[in-house]
């Protein structure tokens, strides 16, 4: 007799080797739009049909598919890792370590959205699946990393139970910190502001008139919206900030074609425009209760304008479209003065040798213990007002 609770791993070197509503069912199962848009299929697929990921870039596919009685229960968006670039979690230090002692460090294993620096679950189960899914892509990491003699398996910026359940079956918790903008049901911008501190509001309000008159108008579009030009103007953008940041962009010119194929419903584009001329811009992508803040540049100076179009109009969207939080990406404590707030992020890992695990582990032991205070203290220091009527 067929046993169709048997459960079965499967390694995609390739999205395309999966159907979109099989990956979906597991990556996005709520109505409507995704809760994470980075997980979809449709993104995940951009990234490879354009080239940002793939044959030559140390990022190369390795996704987990797991099936019970033919149905796929569970997914897990895996790559293998030449380098760590393009993680926004730092290991640069455990690699050199563990190379001095003598050890290979890459590749490893890498449970992760490429170039996203967003929180999100990294186990996708379909739901109903949760926990024999979860079991089965977390055993399936450790033996594809075991099986391919590699030294470590990392998942980033995974959910707060994943790292609980994570911690719990002896993989290495790790938590890091990210600047996000809570929605407390505000009624507008406004209502936000009288939220803040007196100085704090002061300076928002100044910093929003001396971006407004920069002497363009700024556009927010989305979906049917967002045209080949903005495209042209966005890589431009892209490619200035890319280049000061990292030295190459990661992304490739091609996926922001894939971006108005597939993905414009996903994506809203905040772009300034001058004397006919688009002269800055951002890239936001669109959950379905937060919005994500991505890619900012420009090709004009001015004074607060990327305060402007990377938070400030990321909170007024977010407020008309009644989304509860902006993630603004990775760094950055100059946010705080903004109303962002700090928010601890998540990170699991795997390693194989067991003295260099040990030292790891002491390593995040005090890693987190550092993280907890500077979050608490950031917190206490922030931009709301201490007490209710305080001027």
């Amino acid at each position: 007799m067929r046993d169709d609770t048997r459960i079965e791993i499967d390694v995609l070197n390739d999205l395309s080797q999966i159907e979109a509503a099989q990956w979906d069912a597991c990556a996005c199962p709520e109505d409507g739009r995704p809760r994470d848009p980075f997980t979809t299929h449709r993104f995940l697929s951009a990234l490879e049909r354009s080239g940002s990921v793939g044959r030559g870039t140390g990022w190369q596919a390795r996704h987990l598919v797991a099936r019970a009685g033919g149905q796929v229960i569970a997914v897990m968006p895996l790559y293998a890792k030449g380098h760590s670039q393009g993680e926004y979690i730092f290991d640069h230090n455990w690699a050199h370590a563990y190379e001095q002692a003598g050890g290979r460090y890459y590749p490893k294993l890498q449970a992760a959205v490429p170039f996203t620096p967003a929180t999100g679950r990294r186990f996708l189960c379909r739901p109903g699946q949760e926990a024999v899914g979860q079991s089965a892509l977390l055993q399936g990491l450790v033996q594809l990393a075991s099986e391919n003699e590699l030294s470590s398996a990392h998942v980033t910026f995974c959910t707060q139970q994943e790292y609980e359940a994570g911690g719990a079956a002896g993989l290495l918790q790790r938590t890091g910190q990210q600047f996000h903008w809570f929605n407390r049901d505000y009624a507008d911008f406004d209502a936000f502001l009288a939220d803040l501190s007196s100085r704090k509001r002061k300076t928002i309000r100044k910093e929003r008139r001396t971006a407004q008159d920069f002497g363009g108008t700024i556009h927010l579009l989305t979906g049917d919206q967002i045209e080949p030009q903005h495209w042209d103007a966005f890589w431009q953008f892209y490619q200035d900030t890319g280049a000061r940041k990292w030295g190459t962009p990661y992304l490739t010119r091609a996926f922001f074609e894939e971006a108005h194929a597939t993905l414009r419903d996903d994506i809203l584009l905040v772009m300034c425009e001058r004397d006919g001329r688009w002269v800055a811009g951002a890239m936001n992508m669109i959950g379905a209760d937060t919005l994500y803040g991505r890619y900012w540049g420009c090709v004009e100076d001015h004074p607060c304008l990327h305060f402007e179009v990377c938070y400030y109009q990321a909170i007024d969207w977010a407020l008309a479209h009644g989304l509860s939080r902006v993630e603004a990406g990775a760094q950055g404590e100059h946010k705080l003065a903004r109303g962002y707030l700090p928010t601890p992020t998540y990170s699991l890992h795997w390693i194989a040798d067991p003295g260099f695990r040990r030292a790891v582990e002491q390593y995040l032991e005090g890693e987190r213990a550092a993280v907890g205070e500077e979050i608490e203290i950031l917190t206490e220091y922030g931009p709301f007002r201490k007490v209710q009527g305080e001027d």
